[in-house]
């Protein structure tokens, strides 16, 4: 299990509880939804899966196999090197073109043999269809090529576990769908992704394991939300 918590309780830095009694489960190769309100914690929660955030207290608090709640602040870089993480605002630097983007997140994870940087570079910008732009700087990529590329960062070093923060926000519809197939796509290799988003209605189209964020807590709504879906087809 890449993800597993049991009665998890979490907080912003201020101190005020978002999220109690959190038990949630994530596996190899699953596609996960985080749905929920503006402000019902559902950042809040994956900040604390890339370990930006601590958990409060929990019975139990593993990620990739690490005790989160005991994990110390030296091994934080080991452990988020098995992870990929995708924002909405992507987070490309954007004084560099798209290949050194690239290079210097191998570079800063332990590569070092430019043959072997420049053949992965070139293998994950193949994948998100972008080999083309590795010389445009991210100013003169629209935003769902700005989100491809992202996306290739993230899988740079092979993750098990992909994060995404409303990725789609900022896109169109179709370019949002486009980005849904791609991390889909994703998770044949065996990896698992765990997006938040606020576009409900794609969970119809590509359906995934859905969880929702509300009154403080965050609950498997899946079978409900596939049940919801499915009376609303016999109409």
């Amino acid at each position: 299990m890449l993800v597993d918590y049991k009665k998890v309780d979490i907080s912003q830095k201020e101190g005020n509880i978002i999220l109690s009694d959190v038990d949630f489960h994530a596996e190899e190769g699953e596609f996960i939804y985080i749905i929920g309100k503006v402000g019902s914690g559902k950042s809040t929660f994956l900040k604390t899966i890339y370990l930006e955030l601590d958990v409060n207290k929990a019975e139990k608090a593993c990620v990739i196999g690490h005790d989160i709640c005991n994990l110390k602040r030296k091994h934080i870089p080991a452990l988020r090197k098995q992870m990929g993480i995708i924002f909405q605002d992507f987070q490309l630097l954007t004084d560099r073109p798209v290949k050194k983007n690239m290079e210097f997140v191998l570079k800063a994870t332990g590569w070092t043999n430019k043959e072997y940087i420049n053949k992965r570079i070139e293998e994950v910008l193949c994948e998100v269809d972008m080999l083309d732009k590795c010389d445009k700087m991210p100013h003169e990529l629209s935003g769902g090529e700005q989100q491809r590329v992202s996306i290739a960062r993230s899988i740079l070093n092979n993750p098990k576990l992909i994060v995404a923060d409303e990725p789609t926000g900022n896109l169109d519809p179709e370019t949002a769908e486009n980005i849904i197939q791609l991390l889909r796509h994703i998770t044949q290799t065996g990896a698992t992704v765990i997006m938040s988003t606020h576009n409900v209605h794609m969970i119809k189209k590509y359906p995934g394991i859905v969880y929702k964020c509300t009154n403080g807590k965050i609950e498997d709504v899946t079978k409900e939300y596939i049940s919801v879906h499915l009376s609303d087809d016999t109409e």
